[in-house]
């Protein structure tokens, strides 16, 4: 990494600041033509200027502050320069054009964060979470992401692997040298030791991923149960239109709400009954893509209507589905519930009424419960694993965990007990980068923004 890269770090439009970020050997020397400071001296680490950034004829482009950040005391290790100026789209995009004429390069996506990696500022797993930092929809979110950046898994992962690695040495050491009179070493208790700490890290797995990547939700049920007051009770917000005519909704609307942590996607769909009417049997058909493609549906009931022959309807319509049976319209929360209809896929039964607000916070929790595999996480429970590709190379490091101890407990060829031994080392290096080829790391980094 000899070269020097440069890009725009803030998002596009206006606003108040826009900052243009350096990194590498000659971030100094390049700011230092671009940038003129409005007292003379040298650039001070960590130390705020103040002055203008100048183009190639000397001319203002803007009024600007620069800092310095030098290496090794940076983000990526290496020496970084970072001037903030106006936000406005013109003066950003010509200071960033006056450092590439100056002798940077324009940074690849995800370019900067990539060499942090690469100079060992963080590891693999830490980098992954700068992205899910900036991406996060809820507070849970941001912070499960914020405690993988600080690490934690890094260690978790280190200390599985490290416990593998001094058995693997042995073993090979009895294949490699059979005549060597080697001393015996304990082999079953560290793989039993990294297998339980790779399953422990994988029974919250579920749970991250849900909170980092989030769910579908289906509103369904006949014309007017109410779907569309439910979903603006759960939104807090009026976002479908209401009204007693059957058959208003029309479409399917998604709207993003934060139910109890958990990013939701939430679908109100067209209420599903037999018509002629083409526009609504567009609707009705869309409902059940909506359905198809939801993780869960909640089913809708009018808890003041009898329960007709579309009510039950819906019960085979939503039976491939895990599904939440909701009585709404039970304005008086003393009377007692509607008895629950059979439903093979039903997960639990929810009372409210989307007008008065009552039970709302139950089935909000509820649905975030349901996604969550049927608990909340505890509060404060940060530590668990959310990317899928962790997931996946845990499962991995658990499947040859679990054949080594087949093939210790059977005496079998010690030459499958390192090829177990070895695949268990290589799955969990990936996590932290210490077994990841370039391919993959272009494709992680390929998703970050430019400037990051």
């Amino acid at each position: 990494m000899s070269d020097t890269i440069a890009a725009i770090a803030t998002p596009p439009g206006e606003g108040g600041i826009g900052i243009i970020r350096l990194s590498g050997p000659d971030a100094q020397s390049i700011a230092l033509k671009i940038f003129r400071p409005a007292r003379a001296g040298r650039l001070r680490s960590h130390r705020v200027r103040y002055g203008h950034v100048i183009g190639p004829d000397g001319a203002v482009i803007d009024e600007a502050l620069m800092v310095l950040m030098a290496a090794p005391h940076s983000f990526t290790r290496e020496d970084v320069v970072e001037i903030s100026c106006h936000g406005g789209a013109l003066p950003v995009q010509l200071t960033l054009e006056v450092a590439l004429a100056a002798g940077a390069r324009l940074a690849n996506p995800g370019e900067f964060t990539m060499r942090a990696f690469l100079n060992r500022r963080i590891d693999l797993s830490q980098a992954e979470a700068t992205l899910d930092v900036i991406r996060a929809q809820t507070s849970a979110g941001l912070a499960v992401a914020q405690a993988q950046l600080g690490g934690w898994l890094a260690r978790e992962v280190r200390a599985a692997r490290a416990a593998l690695l001094e058995p693997l040495a042995y073993i090979t050491a009895l294949i490699d040298f059979p005549e060597e009179g080697i001393e015996p070493q304990a082999v079953a208790e560290p793989v039993a030791q990294a297998l339980a700490t790779v399953e422990r890290l994988l029974a919250g797995a579920d749970q991250g991923m849900v909170i980092r990547n989030g769910a579908r939700v289906a509103l369904v049920g006949r014309p007017n149960v109410g779907k569309s007051s439910l979903l603006n009770a759960l939104l807090r917000v009026e976002r479908a239109i209401v009204t007693p005519i059957p058959g208003t909704t029309r479409d399917t609307l998604e709207e993003t709400a934060n139910l109890a942590g958990v990013p939701v996607v939430l679908i109100d769909t067209a209420g599903m009954r037999a018509s002629d009417d083409p526009v609504e049997q567009i609707g009705v058909e869309r409902a059940r893509s909506a359905l198809a493609s939801a993780d869960l549906a909640l089913l809708v009931f009018d808890a003041q209507q009898p329960f007709t022959a579309e009510d039950a309807a819906m019960l085979s319509v939503t039976a491939e589905r895990p599904t939440i049976i909701v009585w709404n319209k039970c304005d008086d929360p003393a009377s007692a519930p509607p008895p629950a209809p059979e439903h093979p896929r039903s997960v639990a039964v929810v009372t409210c009424s989307a007008r008065y607000g009552h039970g709302i916070d139950h089935l909000a929790n509820t649905i975030a419960a349901t996604l969550l595999g049927g608990t909340l996480p505890a509060i404060g429970t940060t530590h668990l694993v959310s990317n899928p590709r962790h997931r996946a190379a845990l499962r991995r490091a658990v499947e040859f965990l679990r054949a080594a101890q087949e093939t210790l407990a059977t005496n079998a060829a010690i030459d499958l007990l390192a090829a177990d031994l070895t695949g268990a080392a290589n799955a969990l290096g990936e996590i932290t980068g210490e077994t990841v080829g370039e391919d993959l790391l272009d494709v992680i980094f390929s998703r970050f923004c430019i400037g990051k």
